[in-house]
């Protein structure tokens, strides 16, 4: 029987595309937990936002955060919902006046 593929949601797609315009940092949480990890990364090094944050939590697994003016959230739910913050809005380019 012929497995059925899984949809793709248009808006998560977008807000996956306009993250990989964000500045990446790549770390490994060590004996931390990832979040705690990605702070302390953050105030470390004195990362502004908009940044995107890939916490290696082991061989297998990598966490994905979103370091915004608003705090730190889970990359998901920045795809899913990227018009909620303002330093991912894509300003609208203006027409150009043919002269």
């Amino acid at each position: 029987m012929a497995r059925r593929r899984k949809r793709k949601s248009r808006r998560r797609q977008e807000g996956r595309r306009i993250l990989e315009c964000v500045p990446q940092y790549s770390i490994e949480s060590g004996e931390d937990k990832p979040v705690t990890a990605a702070r302390k990364f953050i105030q470390l090094k004195g990362i502004a936002p908009p940044a995107l944050l890939l916490v290696k939590r082991n061989e297998h697994t990598t966490d994905r955060y979103f370091w915004a003016e608003k705090g730190l959230f889970g990359a998901q739910y920045v795809e899913e919902n990227h018009f909620l913050f303002p330093s991912l809005r894509v300003e609208e380019e203006m027409p150009l006046a043919h002269v």
